[in-house]
């Protein structure tokens, strides 16, 4: 049942928890504001967007989500998508792919896919994270510099929105660097690294990324009028910010532009549900509660749908914000709402003063944030674990830089999947089992030694460990076909095999065709209830003989013997 956590939360509500709740929220949204305009700007959108996306969408997942202390709002991880969305289909587009994933978060919930989702692989998101951090990196190294970008590549008569784009646009226009904007940008970034060193106490309580947009619009405005000294602002380069929020409008959907989307409202989905679960998984390992996923992504769903229609861009669980969040008292969903009322009487009255925030300084947050993201100790990590793991997510990153995030996700589920199968594979053996089984004492499935066996000549005992599917199939041959000389019965023991799919039984199916042909039979020995329910729905277990079928090693050997004697019964001549 989809049951929002703000209901739970107000049963037993105190005004001690409200307290909590209304100086945590305060915080929050003063923290997300130059976090808000800054993702806006990385997506290539209005500074206004990110203020009205966390506003309505952050209210929506507070009010409707699955967790205590969720904060929801843009983030870093979609600028990628959000600025190729706009560069092609304009905002109607971005408008409308935003509310497609909305429709299919919530389905998503809906139908409990919810625990699905955190089966994509460490290494993907480590990948795609990453890869995210280097674009919004890339994105910022013009306004770090202060570049006045007036000299584009060929065929471009704007900034590119490809990687490599950017990189030749900031080289053939090296040479336009803005010194001050630069020496602010360095102290900008200095300070948000520097920050946290001073004292706790100041510092967790208020975060650096304000301190710096504080003191660069302070700058900024001293010495503009005084000593003559300018540099690109929010107002000089968008115009005015809004001092209330826009009227809801729908997008112009056309079947057209929607088909074409529909692979990029997956991606926003897909990121939203990965994002905001693994924030709400972090939430519940700060605050030993528990979050519902379902009841999580139909918030999302809802979130992405509104946010759209007040002129907003995806968004999702952002992991600071909601850590701040719990850092500062939050209790109850009641701080997220308070995070998006703060934020919209900033909006209603300083949104006249955020003109002026130096888009150096932007770029600086931003250059921290992509840093942060970019998870250097995962990475360090990968680099010490299997080559495969390090592969997949050398292949997501790349493809996440120089291609798009989509491939990037499919690609590396590919090759997650090809690994996988590969280490099963390898992991899968058949083999004989006659000198293990007559060496004396073996340990069984339950680690209970049992007492050695004897196998009859005739008899051919092979052990599967690990699954029989289709990519340990031809193992499974190559050993039977060994099986055939000198023995009239072979014996299967598969109590190290926990899964069968239509492969394994395709390959049994031909095992005993070609066994058939030769005379020698079948016995199957602890068969687990995976592959015994397999076999019974394809009829496998009627075509081996349900007598065939036996418990354990010791019922199979005596059915072996069984089947050697019928089969020396069968040879002796009929007297007279």
């Amino acid at each position: 049942m989809i049951k929002p956590e703000l209901i739970n939360s107000l049963k037993h509500y105190s005004l001690k928890t409200f307290l909590a709740d209304f100086s945590s929220g305060i915080i929050v949204g003063i923290v997300a504001l130059p976090l808000a305009i800054a993702f806006a700007i990385a997506s290539g959108v209005s500074p206004e967007a990110g203020l009205f996306t966390a506003i309505v969408a952050g209210l929506c997942i507070s009010v409707f989500g699955g967790s205590k202390v969720q904060i929801g709002g843009p983030t870093g991880a979609f600028a990628v998508i959000v600025y190729g969305v706009v560069e092609q289909f304009g905002l109607s587009g971005l408008a409308t792919a935003t509310i497609m994933a909305g429709v299919i978060l919530i389905l998503l919930g809906i139908f409990k896919m919810g625990g699905l989702i955190k089966f994509i692989p460490y290494t993907i998101i480590t990948g795609f994270t990453a890869g995210i951090a280097v674009t919004i990196f890339a994105g910022q190294i013009g306004d770090f510099l202060g570049l006045n970008i007036s000299v584009f590549p060929e065929g471009f008569e704007k900034m590119p929105g490809t990687f490599v784009g950017k990189i030749q646009t900031y080289a053939l226009n090296i040479t336009h660097i803005n010194w001050y904007s630069f020496i602010m940008a360095a102290l900008c970034l200095i300070v948000i690294f520097v920050w946290p060193h001073f004292g706790k106490k100041v510092t967790s309580k208020v975060p650096a990324s304000l301190v710096v947009i504080l003191l660069a619009t302070l700058a900024s405005v001293l010495l503009s009028k005084y000593a003559g000294l300018t540099t690109d602002t929010i107002g000089s380069r968008y115009g005015e910010i809004p001092s209330k929020l826009p009227a809801p409008k729908l997008p112009d959907f056309h079947i057209q532009t929607i088909v074409k989307l529909f692979p990029t409202s997956i991606s926003i989905a897909v990121l939203a549900a990965i994002e905001s679960l693994l924030s709400a998984v972090v939430a519940d390992g700060m605050t030993g509660s528990k979050h519902d996923s379902n009841t999580e992504l139909v918030a999302q769903g809802i979130a992405n749908i509104a946010s759209p229609l007040f002129g907003g861009i995806p968004a999702t669980g952002a992991i600071a914000r909601t850590a701040t969040n719990i850092k500062n008292g939050g209790k109850t969903p009641v701080a997220g709402i308070v995070h998006a009322l703060t934020l919209l009487l900033i909006m209603l009255l300083l949104g006249k003063y955020v003109v002026y925030i130096p888009m150096c300084a932007l770029a600086a947050v931003l250059v921290s944030v992509s840093w942060n993201m970019a998870g250097f100790p995962a990475i360090r990590a990968l680099t010490k674990g299997q080559k495969s793991d390090f592969f997949v997510f050398l292949a997501t990153f790349l493809i996440t830089i120089f291609v798009d995030l989509t491939v990037a996700i499919a690609v590396g589920l590919g090759l997650a999947a090809f690994f996988f199968i590969k280490k099963m594979i390898d992991l899968s053996e058949v083999q004989n089992s006659r000198e293990s089984l007559t060496g004396g004492i073996e340990k069984t499935h339950n680690d209970v030694q049992e007492a050695a066996l004897n196998i009859p000549e005739g008899v051919m005992v092979y052990e599967i460990e690990g699954p029989l599917f289709f990519g340990t199939v031809r193992k499974f041959e190559m050993a039977v076909d060994k099986a055939y000389v000198d023995y009239k019965v072979l014996v299967l023991r598969m109590r190290k095999m926990i899964y069968l799919d239509a492969g394994g039984i395709r390959a049994l199916e031909q095992a005993k065709q070609l066994c058939d042909k030769k005379g020698v039979k079948i016995v199957l020995s602890g068969i687990h209830t995976q592959p015994y329910l397999l076999c019974e729905k394809t009829g496998m277990a009627d075509k081996l003989g349900r007598e065939n079928i036996c418990e354990n090693i010791d019922l199979a050997l005596a059915r072996a013997r069984e089947l050697l004697e019928e089969s020396k019964n069968l040879k002796q001549p009929v007297k007279a």
